[in-house]
């Protein structure tokens, strides 16, 4: 009996949302979909953050992920891009978490190192790379797609692993996991 397993994974923002597919049989992977929800036309920010929703929740109805790999954001000095990139990936965050669906956030180095061997390899590195590995026959325009791809893979590397990142199976566990961050 094979067991299949179909992992989603997504580059959050909020200019271009990227995300991958992939399906997993007898640890054999394939690739489902690679694309790019386009959020350049659109000049409102929580129009932005409602399509990300909506689009995470019609890619989680149309296939049925058993889990979702999400690229973490990463530190940069501009506090207002940084504050827009959260908002995107915790959108994207809920959509799965509405519908209990496991979480684990990758580093982008980790995610690189996951697929070159190099946690410091370029855009264009890791998506050569993912383009051999899953017989993609031209690259996308943007390599976004490839990004959120790449989180997927990692997240697909990385099982069975003592630490793969934060993981979240639901509200209540992302609650009790950033005890912190909620406000009392």
């Amino acid at each position: 009996m094979s067991k299949e397993q179909i992992i989603l994974g997504i580059d959050p923002g909020t200019t271009i949302m990227g995300f991958g597919l992939i399906k997993v049989v007898n640890k054999k992977m394939s690739l489902i979909q690679l694309n790019e929800l386009d959020l350049k036309k659109y000049d409102d920010h929580y129009l932005k953050l409602k399509l990300i929703f909506e689009r995470t929740i019609e890619l989680i109805e149309t296939h049925h992920p058993d889990e979702i790999a999400i690229e973490a954001p990463f530190f940069g000095k501009n506090v207002q891009s940084m504050l827009k990139l959260g908002r995107a990936q915790g959108v994207a965050m809920a959509a799965g978490l509405s519908r209990e669906i496991p979480i684990t956030e990758y580093a982008p180095k980790k995610i690189k190192m996951a697929i070159t061997g190099n946690g410091n390899a370029s855009k264009e590195q890791v998506a050569k790379m993912l383009q051999s590995m899953l017989g993609i026959k031209t690259l996308p325009k943007n390599l976004d797609s490839m990004d959120g791809l790449g989180a997927a893979v990692c997240h697909f590397y990385n099982q069975g692993r003592v630490e793969i990142g934060k993981s979240y199976t639901g509200w209540s566990a992302f609650v009790k996991q950033n005890e912190k961050r909620v406000k009392k």
